[in-house]
C-alpha cells in the first residue's frame, strides 16, 4: 500500500490542460470531494466550503477572472474551495454547535469555548485575520483531495492565480460568510506528465536528534 500511495505521489503533477471529452464519474467526485470533507482542521472547525461547477458557461465566465489559464475551462470539474469567515466567529453560534457534537459535559464545553477565544483573540479580530487563519486550512483539505484523485489517476491543478474580488463577484458570494481561497480544476491530462523536478531530499528534509 505504501509503494501504492508514492506511485500515486509520482502521477501528480499540476495538470495545465485536461482533456475536454472526458469526463469524472460521480462516484469517483464524491470520493474526492469525501476525503476533503474528512481533512483535519483547526479546532476541528471546517471553516471550508466546496464548490463544484460543471457548467461551462460559468466556467466561462471565470476563466478570465483566473488569468486565462486553460485549466479553468478544460476540466471535468472545477472546485472552488472557499475560506469561512463568519462561521469561524464565536457570536455565530456555529463554534458552539462544532463544538457540541463531541457531546461533552457542559464544563468542558465551557473549556473548549474559552481556549477557542482565548488562542485566537488575534485572529478573531478582523474578517481579514480570519481569512488568513481558515484559507491556510483549506490548503490541508486541498492537498487531500489533489493525493486521493491521483491514487485513482485523475489529474489536478491548484490555482492561486485569480482575480479574488472578480471571482467572488461572479459566484455571488457573501464575502462577510465564505471568501475564495483555491481554485482547483479536475479531470484528465491531455498531454504526456513531464519529469517531475524536485530538491534532493538532503537538502529539504534536516533530522534533529
Amino acid at each position: 500500500m505504501q509503494n501504492k500511495f508514492m506511485d500515486a505521489v509520482h502521477f501528480r503533477h499540476a495538470c495545465k490542460i485536461f482533456d475536454d471529452t472526458k469526463k469524472i464519474s460521480d462516484e469517483d467526485m464524491h470520493y474526492i470531494l469525501e476525503i476533503g470533507r474528512k481533512s483535519p482542521s483547526s479546532f476541528g472547525m471546517e471553516a471550508w466550503k466546496f464548490l463544484v461547477i460543471t457548467n461551462d458557461e460559468l466556467k466561462a465566465k471565470l476563466r478570465p477572472a483566473c488569468w486565462n489559464q486553460v485549466q479553468v475551462t478544460s476540466c471535468s470539474h472545477l472546485v472552488v474551495i472557499l475560506a469561512g469567515i463568519n462561521n469561524a466567529k464565536i457570536e455565530s453560534g456555529e463554534v458552539e454547535k462544532r463544538f457540541k457534537r463531541r457531546d461533552m459535559p457542559q464544563a468542558s464545553l465551557d473549556k473548549y469555548m474559552e481556549a477557542y477565544a482565548n488562542h485566537l483573540t488575534k485572529t478573531l479580530s478582523s474578517d481579514e485575520n480570519i481569512f488568513c487563519w481558515t484559507a491556510r486550512q483549506t490548503y490541508i483539505a486541498a492537498a487531500n483531495m489533489m493525493s486521493g484523485a491521483a491514487f485513482i489517476g485523475i489529474d489536478s491543478c491548484p490555482i492561486e492565480g485569480f482575480e479574488k474580488e472578480k471571482v467572488e463577484k461572479i459566484l455571488g458570494l457573501d464575502t462577510t460568510k465564505f471568501q475564495l481561497s483555491l481554485v482547483l480544476p479536475f479531470g484528465y491530462r491531455l498531454n504526456p506528465q513531464p519529469k517531475k523536478i524536485r530538491l534532493p531530499f538532503n537538502e529539504v528534509v534536516e533530522f534533529i536528534k
